[in-house]
């Protein structure tokens, strides 16, 4: 990795590259600092501590800390990573969508046009709802106006759109990954804070040996989950395939063997984000309503609370932590079912004469793909889980509450890892133009 960054930073088209994606990277950090026009910044960020505390904890992280002091980037990715995920559902639902994702590069142009509309009406929706759910509870004081509320939709959704364009230049001019990268940067810089934070908890004004013993503690387990997180995400099964010989002229070609690589966490970090969202959602619902109940209710919605889940004192708040693990299985095999068509694969494989050994074309190779499927994704699933619980567990059990979890350690990884190849891929590219244009 170190050798990739360094003979990038020697070749001068790669150079520039990276400058200019460095560049555009401190403008999205000086707008996560921006304050939105009118708007008490201090008094919504201690309204939202107040109110949601932990609940909005991945939410602030996907945006730097931009949620959590309201600037002007405050929605930051979150509408456009919103609408990609709703665009790869819809390729399932409706046809002509799936038609234009596999019409070459003019199909993913006009997808990706798609992708901006719709992230544009998102924002509106997000950046309309916060500022009048601010406004109905008092967040935005006593002196606001029309004109107030209508300021911050603006602003909220003008600094949503701005990061999206932003993260395209970073794709076309750039190293590539734009939106990736953009969401890794805002992750990475709240980490900082939180390990300050564990070292005042954990580490300063002890003694020595307690204070290393709990550093080493900290730096091990981080190390730990980030090498599980790394071997997660570059697992892959192989599945052989051979193609038959055939006659072209006077030739008899083919013959060749290749291999299907299936991931292992095939479905990324989406499981872990949908299950996140759909636990969270009513614990921020009842905060924002200020809705409160001893009861059924009460406790039901306490047990969807992450910091709930370790704690030995209520052990049957433990049956959120269940409900989670069983989302997060089920949104695994969910998505990997609309991202990965055995059926298809099989149908392709037969039409270029290829076949898995020991397996007959048709059916039997659909079967034979379902089947190791239905094993990969459990396992993926299950790796997903650990990482997702890990933080979950430490702050349940020590305290240790942190802005970033699994989600986030996955995200970083996985966007370092991709990053870091393409970056080879382009110095491979550039030195085989040197080597033709000599």
């Amino acid at each position: 990795m170190s050798n990739a960054v360094v003979s990038a930073f020697k070749n001068k088209q790669l150079r520039k590259k990276l400058l200019f994606t460095t560049l555009i990277l401190i403008v999205v950090r000086f707008g996560s600092q921006l304050p939105i026009p009118e708007i008490d910044s201090a008094q919504i960020s201690a309204y939202l501590k107040s109110t949601l505390g932990d609940s909005f904890n991945l939410l602030n992280s996907f945006t730097g800390g931009s949620f959590m002091q309201m600037s002007v980037f405050a929605l930051s990715v979150t509408p456009y990573i919103t609408s990609s995920i709703i665009m790869q559902l819809m390729t399932i639902v409706i046809p002509a969508l799936e038609e234009m994702q596999k019409d070459g590069e003019d199909g993913r142009k006009r997808m990706a046009k798609i992708t901006r509309y719709v992230t544009v009406v998102l924002a509106v929706i997000e950046g309309a709802g916060l500022a009048i759910g601010f406004a109905n509870q008092g967040a935005l004081g006593t002196n606001y106006t029309t004109f107030t509320i209508f300021t911050m939709i603006i602003a909220l959704t003008a600094g949503a759109v701005l990061v999206m364009w932003l993260g395209e230049r970073i794709t076309e001019s750039g190293i590539g990954n734009g939106i990736s990268i953009i969401l890794l940067v805002n992750i990475v810089s709240g980490m900082p804070g939180d390990f300050t934070s564990l070292y005042n908890q954990f580490m300063k004004g002890k003694q020595i040996g307690p204070a290393l013993i709990a550093g080493c503690v900290i730096v091990g387990v981080v190390l730990a989950v980030v090498v599980f997180v790394v071997i997660l995400s570059d697992a892959e099964r192989h599945i052989p395939v051979q193609y038959s010989k055939k006659m072209q002229g006077r030739k008899l070609v083919g013959g060749q063997q290749s291999n299907i690589p299936l991931k292992v966490n095939t479905a990324g970090v989406i499981p872990i984000i949908f299950a996140s969202s759909i636990m969270q959602f009513p614990i921020m619902l009842q905060n924002v309503l200020k809705y409160e109940n001893n009861g059924f209710i009460g406790k039901a919605l306490t047990s969807l609370n992450s910091s709930t889940w370790f704690d030995a004192s209520h052990p049957k708040r433990s049956i959120g932590l269940l409900i989670y693990i069983v989302l997060v299985i089920l949104f695994a095999y969910f998505y990997t079912s609309i991202t990965f068509n055995p059926l298809e694969i099989s149908n392709n494989m037969k039409k270029q004469g290829g076949f898995i050994p020991g397996i007959r074309p048709g059916k039997p190779t659909v079967d034979y793909l379902n089947k190791i499927l239905k094993y990969i994704i459990f396992i993926g699933a299950a790796g997903l889980t650990i990482v997702a619980v890990v933080p979950f567990f430490f702050n349940g059990v020590f305290g240790a509450s942190v802005s970033f979890g699994g989600t986030s350690i996955i995200i970083v990884v996985g966007v370092i890892l991709e990053t870091i190849k393409q970056i080879q891929s382009q110095l491979l590219v550039q030195n085989y133009s040197g080597f033709l244009s000599e």
